[in-house]
């Protein structure tokens, strides 16, 4: 083989790569919540209760007898926006800061082992999904209609 076709089948090759990761990397990232610290006391109360707003998206939650019957994502312009849901076993949202907290690298003690969590997810104009995290018990329906949730990082 010739230098110049191999170069020119070298070349092509890592521009198909570079094309793959660049797709890859357009998808935006998962933003994680802590749902139930947003939503606090608000449980208590049956309703409509809006969590945050997010540039032209807010989030709010319908109550129904101190559990989440749903979430709902309104865009100012666009309207309203489809919301996922997510199950795992994985305690995806900290506390305080809306990071990834895996329950693997956790010690035991500190960790409810078996908890389920639900997840409400919706992806803003930019590609970045935002997920808001609920223990299992805090949810009306459970997890019907809930899929798998597996991390992409």
């Amino acid at each position: 083989m010739n230098p110049t076709r191999r170069l020119f089948t070298s070349g092509i090759a890592l521009s198909g790569l570079f094309g793959l990761l660049g797709a890859a990397a357009a998808k935006g990232k998962p933003h994680h919540q802590n749902g139930a610290k947003l939503l606090g006391d608000k449980i208590k109360s049956n309703g409509n209760h809006v969590l945050e707003k997010k540039g032209p998206h807010t989030v709010s939650l319908d109550v129904k007898d101190g559990k989440i019957a749903g979430m709902r994502v309104k865009h100012d312009k666009k309207g309203d926006v489809a919301v996922k849901k997510y199950k795992t076993k994985r305690k995806m949202a900290q506390a305080g800061t809306g990071g990834i907290q895996t329950v693997g690298y956790m010690r035991v003690q500190d960790q409810y082992l078996g908890t389920t969590y639900i997840g409400y997810a919706y992806y803003d104009d930019y590609g970045d999904e935002y997920i808001y995290w609920y223990p299992y018990d805090m949810i009306l329906d459970g997890d019907t209609g809930a899929v798998e949730y597996v991390a992409a990082y």
